[in-house]
């Protein structure tokens, strides 16, 4: 019983305060539109936002169903690439001085700039968003990975190496659940990402989704509708970083048990000294 009370304690102090800061916020805005009688072209009140997503409902969710399928096709690509580029950065030294600067480099690429590149390349179809979408989310990936390659303890690799376990035991026993944690934090910035990929992406030669939406709405000055389409993208980042987080506590049970444990620990450490 006190577990479960101690459990749902937990759950409220995690979704409380933004709940409520989000309500502040949105009074707030409320308020200052209706107040300072700003023009619904230049920002529009909460409320009429809340309107608009209600009576395109089925347009948004049309166009959103076409970028939840770039962003799906994309991260699971920026997955494939960023952790194979830190599997192979990390297999030896050399690789890794060759690799690894390149790897940086690729992000003073802007990438929107070679969208239409890509749309020439590949054609009009889901291919150049996709791989616009991976390019732009694969970088946190793949660096974080490599962190976490590079964070196993010597002393395991060491241990490995006596008990003659060959290169495939010991990334499996030491060096993959020492990434996992790095590889996760780097999804999870990915997530976010991956959804600002897909805006860019449907800006270059796309006829539906999102992106494409508020490229339409915007030549329109249709500003609430614009906002509507804003807040559809924002949901769906959201929902992305929820389902990776919900991955990482399926799959990392151990590593969360120990950072609740670390964490009601200092808390009783607290309680002691007050």
């Amino acid at each position: 019983m006190f577990a479960r009370g101690s459990k749902s304690r937990r759950i409220a102090a995690a979704v409380l305060p933004p709940v409520l800061f989000a309500i502040f916020v949105l009074a707030a805005w409320q308020l200052y539109v209706v107040l300072g009688d700003v023009k619904e072209s230049t920002l529009p009140p909460p409320t009429d936002i809340a309107k608009s997503l209600w009576e395109n409902r089925t347009m948004l969710i049309e166009n959103a169903w076409v970028t939840i399928k770039e962003i799906a096709l994309g991260f699971l690509a920026a997955i494939a690439l960023g952790v194979g580029l830190a599997v192979l950065i990390r297999s030896s030294r050399k690789v890794e001085r060759a690799i690894y600067p390149w790897l940086v480099v690729s992000q003073m690429v802007p990438i929107p700039a070679i969208a239409p590149l890509l749309v020439i390349w590949t054609g009009f179809d889901m291919r150049p968003k996709v791989i616009v979408i991976m390019l732009v989310s694969f970088f946190p990936i793949a660096v974080n990975t490599i962190d976490g390659l590079r964070a196993v303890e010597p002393e395991l690799m060491n241990l490995l190496k006596t008990l003659k376990a060959n290169s495939w035991q010991r990334f499996r026993k030491a060096q993959l659940p020492a990434a996992l944690p790095f590889m996760f934090s780097g999804l999870k910035v990915a997530a976010a990402l991956s959804v600002i990929g897909a805006v860019f992406a449907e800006w270059v030669g796309a006829s539906e989704g999102l992106g494409y939406l508020v490229l339409v709405l915007n030549n329109q000055t249709a500003t609430t509708e614009m906002f509507a389409v804003i807040f559809t993208l924002a949901l769906i980042g959201i929902l992305l970083f929820l389902f990776v987080t919900l991955l990482e506590r399926l799959l990392l049970p151990w590593y969360y048990e120990s950072r609740e444990s670390e964490g009601e620990g200092l808390h009783l450490e607290v309680e002691e000294k007050a």
